[in-house]
């Protein structure tokens, strides 16, 4: 691709019009950071990553409308579109911040990596099934970019302080942790955006619903409220006997660490339960303050902290763990 100048709003308007991601760049010839952009924004319309991607430059000022549209009130600016709806933007000379949310934007146009139909039915099952055990891991299901705590995008952004604003109870999955999540979601609900919210494992939409609903005195009534996270915290603790924080799950330990722990347990035949602290932003970093304990996998037994790993290892030497387990 190449660095195409727009220079009317009709231009601009047929040039945005398309299903693919367009970056256009606002900018003043009397600023050199923006020259020096230009010439950036050229390099990246040469790389193959970026092959599907349309780059264009436009002066401000000669379009003033679209400008004003865009809310642009300094150069250099850049506008991620996508037929004609503004994704994304970064305001200033930034050329590592605007690859990185190109890279990102892209992702959602793009055709699918994984499709469900193009699975083995075996493999569809197994997704389909990972999707609704997901859909129903909390009452409100939220899955955005980025968490609650750091959305990654305006709109997962815009509807957290929806939630938030009704101190709504939710949780929430970050898509950008699984591709084949990602892709597949978007096809089991038939909505290809994020974020998306789910109540009650029924989709109620993305962010223009919700603003509908939100604007109608629809919304409120239908979140849960949230109790305060020692509370929330104190609950799961207790959840079961033995409580494991970890990440992944029994059959899919995601680290290490995780791995080895579910080894030892599965040696003991006591039962317990897991929680995945990748899923749930808000759990995995309130934990840590919650049991005066930095780091995962984290062991609990009726409710009291009783370590991580390197804890349970030496309780296995010692031969007190299962004493332990048991309370």
């Amino acid at each position: 691709m190449v660095l195409v100048g727009l220079t009317t709003e009709k231009e601009f308007e047929d040039f945005v019009k398309p299903l693919k991601l367009s970056v256009v760049h606002f900018y003043a010839e009397w600023a050199p950071q923006c020259e020096q952009m230009n010439e950036a924004m050229e390099e990246l319309s040469k790389l193959s990553e970026f092959r599907d991607v349309q780059f264009a430059k436009v002066l401000a000022e000669e379009v003033p409308d679209v400008s004003m549209r865009h809310k642009i009130t300094a150069v250099p600016t850049f506008i991620l579109i996508v037929q004609k709806k503004e994704v994304d933007r970064v305001d200033g000379a930034n050329t590592a911040n605007l690859k990185k949310k190109i890279a990102l934007c892209l992702r959602d146009v793009q055709e699918p990596l994984v499709s469900v139909h193009a699975l083995p039915e075996n493999s569809k099952a197994d997704l389909e099934t990972r999707l609704k055990k997901l859909i129903n891991a909390a009452p409100v299901m939220l899955f955005m970019k980025g968490s609650s705590l750091e959305p990654k995008c305006k709109f997962s952004r815009a509807i957290v302080d929806i939630l938030n604003s009704f101190n709504a109870s939710y949780n929430t999955y970050d898509i950008l942790n699984s591709e084949e999540i990602r892709q597949g979601l978007k096809e089991f609900s038939n909505w290809p955006t994020y974020p998306q919210l789910y109540i009650n494992g029924e989709l109620i939409g993305g962010l223009d619903i919700v603003k509908e609903m939100q604007q109608n005195g629809e919304l409120e009534s239908m979140l849960p409220k949230k109790v305060s996270l020692d509370e929330r915290l104190k609950a799961l603790t207790n959840k079961a006997p033995v409580m494991i924080f970890m990440k992944g799950n029994p059959s899919q330990p995601k680290c290490g660490f995780s791995r080895t722990l579910m080894e030892l347990m599965k040696g003991t035949g006591i039962s317990f339960e897991t929680f995945d602290i990748l899923e749930d932003e808000e759990v995995r970093q309130g934990l840590k303050e919650y049991s005066k304990w930095p780091t995962y996998p984290q062991l609990y037994v009726k409710g009291e902290l009783i370590g991580g790993l390197d804890i349970i290892k030496e309780l296995k030497e010692s031969g007190e763990l299962m004493e332990t387990l048991k309370g």
